[in-house]
């Protein structure tokens, strides 16, 4: 039973692989070796190496192995000499049976690339098994009657070997009434038979004892033998005769348990009891033959009691006697030859040649993933199977010799999508009705580094306050790369680049693990207001990606500086201001002007003046906002003719920053000396402030040309405004007055980049009353623009455009130290600002 289950594993595999062979990648001629069975393990068959044009690296680099599609791994490769070497006892017989090819087909695989090689073995037969009689003895009754020439059909002997080597002859041991001949069957088989040659006597010899010999054409020969005993019997007149001497049935090897095949019927011309016939199988009939096939003794029907396998045995031969009951009893003879017909009853199996291996994303089209093979057992259509794939694969079956097939690659692959596919394949015969069986092949998909690092946004606003702490975390960037494992691994790097004629990485440095930047120092807002920084983010992928983002970084003011008096100018030197004014001086005359900047801007820059102390608090004034003092009444003469002020400057930070001013004041008699005799002499040059005064005066014409522009295209604004939007426009209110217009107004924009700050600088050193109030719709926003340094050379036209753009909803006004826009009437929303001032 074992030799026939090895013969069924192996009969389809030698018609699937004879005359087959496909490499997928170029490879000439086919490699086949040929042995004899039962070699000693470690027996070389053959250079596979060398006959497959592989060096000895190959085996350990591109792991070179052979598989069989038996169970057993009957050969290995010696890897230190590239040799095919026999691993296991082979056992022709129980791999082939009967078949008179006995070849086993051997796939060679390698990988890096993945390549198939398919080599043949064939095992030689040799003469090691002698023939075998089922049984060691035959009894056969013939009575004494019995006419010459009458033949027995003997029991033939089986030898598993094939060719030469099996059962080539029978002999018989002599007798003088008996002989031997052969009998010719299809199928070059031999039947040996049993010859009456002379007539038998009973009272003379009873039994006769034969050897039947069977031999086989080895070298050397082999033999085996059986016992014949005959025994001679009393007249019984006639023997049982069959209709047919040979029965032919098909079956489907389906057909039902209890299914009559075929009913034998034998005669006998005697009478009575020796007429009466019974039908029982052979004496040599073997048990796997019992279990399959009942015969009923009375009426010779042939049934089916257990399973048929086409796949197991393709035609049963049955020999059947018949016997009367007479004395001595007579014996008759006939085969019943039963052909099993294939039908589909073997579902398609799907074997993996070798395992999937993972593909890289970036493979080519065409590359090969695995090596799979279908089979069935069954024959014919039945055993014809095609393979498919699910629809909407980045794959496809590649057929190669006979049921074998490659899957390759038929697509772009992108990890990032897919990481991983679940490839079903569905295999199914040619039958009627079709089977079909699936198997799903997991495919994993390599990543490459084909992603560079994104940031989470291509640029990042910082905003910094200045004078902080060195060491102190900026801002935290972050990026993400969709690749995977070394190929998402980032590290930031700050880019080389100049911040002032200085490298960046002197400002901040970053942590290069989590893109966290810290400042190398403190910052002072008044010397770096604004600077921008390149941060690389690269993975450890081969060749490595990046990607940069711009990093802008805006310093914070603080109120860290206190207002500077610049007029009086004796008291910008920090000496005591000496003024005189007449004692015929009415209310409201202008005694004086103090002038002070903040080198902050925005809010800290806001400045205002009071009068903290005074000789006399009810002769003197100081206006809020200009720094203009002026008498509050007519001077009486009771009035000390000495006057000392102490003017507090504050601006409008947090925490508030002041500086003070002292003011003598001389009140004469007679002096009469108009106030532009005191702008002449705040005008005289002097080591100082002759600079500025210089430059008020050569401006002072072109500003007044650019002032009269400015209020035509602001009262263009308004109408525009006002009638779109609702908004109010500039007017004339009881918190802001425009006075005297023909002053100096420098306005500055710096348009590198996104507009950041706007500077306005205007007014002499005597008047700066000019006042205007922006005004904006209820929607609009509140922002502050941060004056940098005066400047005469920007366009008026161009500050009002760019804000015009920045805040179309708006409507500007300019005060003699702030640029602002206000939400409603005065009324401030605040939103994201930037802090401005003069300088």
């Amino acid at each position: 039973m074992t030799k026939r289950m090895g013969y069924r594993d192996w009969r389809w595999q030698a018609l699937w692989w004879h005359h087959f062979f496909l490499l997928w990648t170029t490879i000439d001629g086919q490699t086949r070796y040929s042995i004899p069975e039962e070699l000693k393990q470690g027996s070389v068959v053959g250079n596979l190496a060398k006959d497959l044009g592989l060096g000895l690296s190959d085996i350990f680099e591109r792991k070179l192995r052979v598989d069989s599609e038996a169970g057993e791994q009957y050969f290995s490769v010696d890897a230190g000499k590239g040799e095919l070497v026999v691993n296991d006892r082979i056992d022709r017989e129980a791999l082939c049976g009967q078949s008179a090819s006995c070849v086993l087909p051997l796939q060679v695989v390698t990988e890096n690339p993945l390549q198939l090689h398919r080599i043949e073995v064939e095992i030689r037969d040799i003469n090691d098994n002698s023939p075998i009689f089922s049984t060691e003895e035959r009894s056969l009754k013939i009575a004494e009657s019995t006419a010459t020439g009458i033949r027995f059909p003997l029991e033939t002997a089986q030898d598993l070997d094939v060719g030469s080597n099996s059962v080539k002859s029978y002999t018989l041991s002599k007798d003088e009434c008996f002989s031997l001949r052969i009998k010719e069957l299809p199928g070059n088989r031999k039947v040996p038979e049993l010859v009456l040659e002379k007539s038998l006597d009973r009272e003379k010899q009873s039994v006769h004892q034969l050897l039947l010999t069977a031999l086989d054409g080895g070298n050397p020969v082999k033999t085996g033998t059986t016992k014949i005993i005959v025994t001679v019997l009393d007249n019984n007149d006639n023997v049982p005769v069959f209709k047919r001497p040979l029965y032919n049935v098909t079956v489907h090897e389906n057909t039902v348990a209890g299914s009559v095949l075929v009913k034998v019927e034998a005669t006998d011309a005697d009478e009575g009891v020796n007429g009466e016939i019974e039908y029982v199988f052979s004496d040599h009939t073997p048990q796997s033959l019992l279990s399959i096939f009942l015969l009923h003794s009375d009426t010779g029907e042939i049934s089916i009691v257990g399973p048929l396998d086409y796949e197991i045995n393709t035609i049963h031969e049955i020999d059947i006697t018949a016997k009367d009951k007479g004395v001595p009893e007579m014996e008759g003879h006939c085969r019943v030859q039963v052909v099993v017909i294939d039908i589909n009853d073997n579902a398609p199996e799907i074997v993996l040649t070798s395992k999937p291996n993972p593909v890289r994303e970036d493979s080519r089209r065409g590359t090969v993933v695995a090596l799979i093979r279908a089979r069935d057992l069954d024959s014919g259509d039945n055993g014809k199977v095609t393979l498919k794939l699910q629809n909407g694969s980045p794959f496809i079956l590649k057929p190669s010799f006979s049921n074998n097939y490659a899957l390759v690659t038929n697509g772009p692959l992108d990890r990032e999508s897919f990481s991983e596919y679940n490839i079903e394949i569905t295999a199914t015969d040619s039958g009627s009705p079709p089977l079909s069986s699936k198997k799903t092949i997991p495919v994993s998909i390599t990543d490459v580094n084909d992603n560079p690092p994104v940031f989470t946004q291509p640029s990042y606003n910082v905003y910094l306050k200045e004078n902080g702490v060195p060491g102190s975390i900026l801002y935290s960037v972050s990026a993400s790369d969709l690749d995977f494992g070394e190929n998402a691994k980032i590290s930031y790097s700050i880019m080389d680049s100049k911040v002032q004629d200085v490298s960046a990485s002197s400002y901040v440095y970053i942590n290069s693990d989590n893109g966290s930047i810290y400042s190398m120092h403190s910052f002072d807002y008044e010397k770096l207001k604004v600077f921008q920084i390149q941060v690389q983010a690269k993975d450890q992928g081969s060749p490595s990606l990046s990607s940069n983002a711009t990093v802008h970084v805006f310093i914070l003011d603080q109120n860290d500086n206190a207002p500077a008096v610049i007029y009086p100018s004796s008291a910008a030197l920090g000496s005591l201001s000496h003024q005189r004014m007449p004692r015929s001086a009415k209310a409201g005359h202008l005694v004086t002007k103090v002038t002070a900047v903040d080198a902050d801007s925005g809010h800290n820059a806001w400045i205002s003046y009071k009068l903290a102390e005074a000789t006399d608090a009810s002769l003197f004034t100081v206006n809020l906002y200009t720094g203009e003092v002026r008498t509050k009444r007519a001077v009486s003469e009771q009035d000390d003719s000495s006057q000392r002020l102490l003017i507090e400057i504050r601006d409008d930070g947090e925490p508030v920053q002041s500086s003070t001013v002292t003011v003598s004041i001389m009140l004469e008699d007679g002096l009469h000396e108009p106030i532009l005799d005191l702008r002449q002499k705040a005008a005289e040059p002097s080591k100082k402030t002759g600079r500025i005064t210089l430059y008020l005066i050569l401006s002072l014409a072109s500003v007044s040309v650019l002032s009269l522009l400015t209020f035509l295209i602001l009262a263009v604004k308004c109408i525009r405004s006002s009638r779109s939007s609702g908004s109010c426009c500039m007017r004339r209110t009881d918190c802001d007055d425009y006075k005297n217009p023909n002053r100096n107004l420098q306005i500055q924009l710096n348009t590198d980049g996104p507009i950041k700050y706007v500077e306005v600088l205007g007014g002499d050193m005597l008047s700066q009353s000019q006042s205007f109030r922006s005004c904006m719709s209820p929607m609009s926003e509140y922002s502050d623009f941060t004056l940098i340094k005066p400047s005469s050379t920007t366009d008026f036209k161009e500050v009002i455009s760019v804000l015009d753009a920045s805040l179309p909803d708006s409507t500007w006004t300019f005060e003699s130290q702030q640029v602002r826009t206000e939400t409603g009437l005065c009324g401030r929303k605040s939103s994201q600002r930037s802090g401005f001032g003069i300088i």
